[in-house]
């Protein structure tokens, strides 16, 4: 006999009527999960609300605009502009938290490189969740494998990193997120995450400094225990990147 898949609890009486993102906070808090800024809720959209949650933001951005005092009606430039937000959020620089991680095919370590391997740079894009300005930067990762490890196409590599960094946060939680995501997939003995990034927060506001980056990193495992693989790592990033 075939296995019934478990269904999501029926949603309580009167739910239907509420805004949509009410809907989904609510199926949040009864499931007892968190909904951060850099957390990803995927699981607890139901198919056809994404749609409904931009049309709901639409309306509130252009409560936002109006608010600040912009004429939305006989400006043609910003007529359209709650709606361009609202899609630019959920289906771009967001949307690390409302779509499923992408798909990652994994191999068989066959022939048991246990080798130091370095992808990048990739170029990520992110946003600072205390001002919601642009992060722009570099990532690196270097991972040393075993014979049991996982291994993963190289335009994954790329994936998961916009997959991470497609939310609001602060950099040296996006650098940890992503490590814990390529740890789970491969179970290296060593992973190391080097993280490079312009900070609009800082260049576009407040001080504006234009010139200050912000570099973080995480190690894991044999780059954490030995000091000679992790400089060999570091002094092959600084060669390509003088």
């Amino acid at each position: 006999m075939a296995k019934k898949t478990p269904s999501r609890p029926a949603a309580p009486k009167g739910d239907a009527a509420l805004p949509v993102s009410e809907r989904i906070r609510a199926r949040l808090r009864r499931a007892g999960e968190r909904h951060h800024a850099n957390d990803n809720i995927s699981k607890y959209i139901e198919p056809g609300e994404l749609g409904e949650l931009q049309a709901e933001v639409e309306a509130k951005m252009r409560r936002v605009l109006e608010a600040l005092v912009i004429d939305t009606e006989s400006d043609h430039n910003t007529q359209d502009t709650a709606r361009r937000v609202a899609r630019m959020y959920l289906t771009e620089v967001f949307r690390g938290r409302y779509t499923a991680a992408p798909p990652v095919t994994e191999f068989p370590n066959v022939e048991r490189l246990n080798e130091l391997m370095i992808v990048g740079p990739i170029t990520v894009r992110s946003a600072c969740s205390h001002h919601l300005c642009p992060i722009i930067g570099k990532v690196w990762i270097g991972v040393m494998p075993n014979e049991h490890s996982n291994l993963i196409g190289l335009s994954k590599y790329a994936r998961l990193c916009d997959w991470v960094m497609s939310r609001p946060q602060i950099q040296e939680e996006a650098v940890t997120r992503l490590a814990d995501l390529l740890q789970d997939k491969m179970h290296p003995d060593g992973l190391a995450v080097v993280m490079e990034a312009d900070h609009f927060c800082m260049q576009w506001r407040g001080v504006k400094d234009t010139d200050s980056k912000m570099i973080n990193s995480v190690m894991r495992g044999s780059f954490l225990k030995d000091a000679n693989l992790r400089r060999e790592f570091l002094a092959l990033l600084q060669r390509k990147n003088p």
